[in-house]
């Protein structure tokens, strides 16, 4: 009887298992992973920081000149939900470029970029502010913690969430499709996870 009860339990626990499994992939359905913490596969490197993979993320924290570095996606997206944890030192200053229209030369005046950047002397573009395009009133700290971005671009309507907290949104035409890219501008910058939702 007792091992009757056993295997009984066993069965229900199993199927509970497979109950659930459906569940979880389809609250994940459509997402694409660019990044799990294992490779680089998916990015190009543009610049001369030392981006490596450690404890299943990737880091930078020097540069071999004063230009920034970034890891570059190897394909353009144009519509889509994307969200990004990464961990910055007080002093990083990084960002998430997206839609930029060339992917040998990321600035902030060919991509949309949310900012990253604690300690930037102007704080009306600080973290969590689309630069060049929308102000932050009172900027959130990012820096020695781990933080999620979630930017939703669909059309002329970009909206940037920094952990669960609306920071900026845009209406604007400019650019429309492109690469997505992380930055390494200064201090310490770590990405452990990068997933897209093309819309």
């Amino acid at each position: 009887m007792l091992l009757q009860r056993s295997l009984l339990c066993a069965l229900v626990l199993v199927a509970s298992g497979f109950a659930v499994l459906p569940q979880t992939k389809a609250e994940e359905a459509g997402w694409i992973t660019l990044f799990d913490g294992k490779n680089l596969e998916q990015w190009d490197q543009v610049g001369k920081s030392n981006w490596h993979l450690a404890d299943e993320v990737v880091i930078a924290d020097k540069m071999d000149g004063k230009d920034a570095g970034y890891l570059v996606s190897k394909k353009p997206y144009k519509d889509f939900v994307l969200r990004v944890e990464f961990w910055p030192s007080d002093d990083a200053n990084s960002g998430i470029y997206f839609r930029c229209l060339d992917a040998t030369k990321i600035t902030d005046r060919t991509c949309y970029e949310a900012n990253i950047f604690d300690q930037r002397p102007d704080p009306s573009y600080g973290t969590g502010a689309i630069t060049r395009y929308v102000e932050i009133k009172t900027m959130p700290k990012a820096g020695g913690k781990w933080n999620t971005f979630e930017i939703t671009a669909k059309g002329r309507d970009i909206t940037v969430v920094l952990n669960g907290e609306k920071t900026a949104e845009l209406k604007n035409g400019m650019f429309d499709e492109g690469a997505i890219a992380l930055q390494h501008g200064a201090g310490t910058i770590k990405f452990r996870k990068v997933q897209i939702r093309p819309l």
